[in-house]
């Protein structure tokens, strides 16, 4: 009997908030690799808040999926044949695979990965694109400096939470804005934040910022957009820097929320508001992946992970991750 490949593929673009019926599991024979190919088993699938534009038929800086492909994502697995020198039978790897149990590879963008080092699955967090979205977004676009105070929205996620690590081990205060009272002591407790505060349950933004950051703010790590960062813009100090990373607030609007036009703070505060896209730093992700694992062992910089069991449960982790659900970097194990 031929071997078969579960796929989850885009069965429907979605309005507004993604539903499980927007994705359909498929069934396909697993493909043979040739001259040069690899064929990896997935091990681990990612799930993050970017895979929701692209599943828009909208021009971005990766092509919108077409209805019936593949979800594309990053995984970590096995190769199980090769025909291809650089890698053998037994390797563990990760790329952009994609949600499925199967793939063929030629190799390009595939990083061998070392067991002895770090469990495998870090290669999609905190040693992975999310590690390197926090290294590279704080410390090159943020430019902090000690004794500064930085805000981090959507600060229990895979991105987030690291990012105010690594705001501490720079010497900075970090104030965290999370979506539960259990978020909140993680952020406070296990991961050394000097504050933060449940957006749920807070009923003034504005006030509970000027309450945390008495001083003001000199770093935002904005990861959601929307009220929570209409409320920062006001409590902005001269010279503050704004590292738009994410909208994860905006990317299930229907139609574009109107809100303040607030761009008059950067004026008078003579504030910088910048975005980025971890891609553009690929040239250094060896510089930010040594020092994310010299943190981690000097046991600086901690992580967790939240797991979903099985690839025909894939839609669901990434629907509560863009809900929230989520502590850390959310995970789908194959199995």
């Amino acid at each position: 009997m031929p071997l078969i490949n579960k796929q989850v593929t885009l069965a429907a673009r979605p309005k507004g908030f993604p539903k499980e019926s927007d994705f359909k599991v498929v069934q396909a024979p697993v493909p043979e690799p040739g001259a040069g190919q690899i064929l990896v088993r997935m091990l681990y699938i990612s799930v993050d808040p970017y895979m929701r534009g692209r599943m828009n038929d909208v021009k971005s800086y990766t092509p919108a999926l077409q209805i019936g492909e593949v979800m594309g994502a990053g995984a970590v697995g096995e190769v199980v044949d090769s025909k291809n020198a650089r890698f053998q039978v037994g390797d563990v790897v990760e790329g952009f695979f994609g949600w499925q149990q199967y793939t063929i590879s030629a190799g390009e963008g595939v990083r061998k990965l070392d067991p002895s080092v770090a469990a495998v699955s870090t290669a999609l967090g905190v040693l992975g694109m999310p590690g390197l979205t926090a290294y590279f977004g704080f410390l090159d676009v943020g430019k902090p400096r000690s004794g500064e105070t930085v805000v981090v929205s959507g600060a229990a996620g895979a991105v987030g939470s690291l990012v105010g690590q690594i705001a501490k081990i720079s010497g900075c205060r970090a104030v965290g804005i999370a979506g539960s009272d259990a978020k909140c002591a993680w952020l406070t407790g296990e991961l050394g934040f000097d504050s933060a505060f449940n957006y749920k349950t807070a009923s003034d933004y504005g006030a509970k910022l000027s309450e945390l950051c008495p001083e003001g703010v000199d770093i935002y790590f904005d990861n959601v957009g929307g009220a929570i960062t209409d409320a920062v813009f006001a409590t902005l100090n001269s010279g503050a820097r704004i590292v738009v990373c994410g909208q994860i607030a905006q990317y299930n609007a229907e139609k574009p929320e109107i809100g303040p036009r607030l761009l008059w703070h950067l004026i008078v505060k003579r504030a910088r508001a910048e975005g980025f896209l971890v891609f553009d730093y690929a040239s250094r992700y060896a510089e930010g992946l040594r020092q994310l694992a010299m943190w981690i062992n000097a046991g600086k910089l901690k992580y967790h992970e939240q797991v979903v069991d099985g690839i025909e449960n894939t839609p669901r982790a990434f629907i509560g991750m863009l809900r929230g659900e989520n502590t850390g970097k959310q995970l789908v194990r194959v199995g």
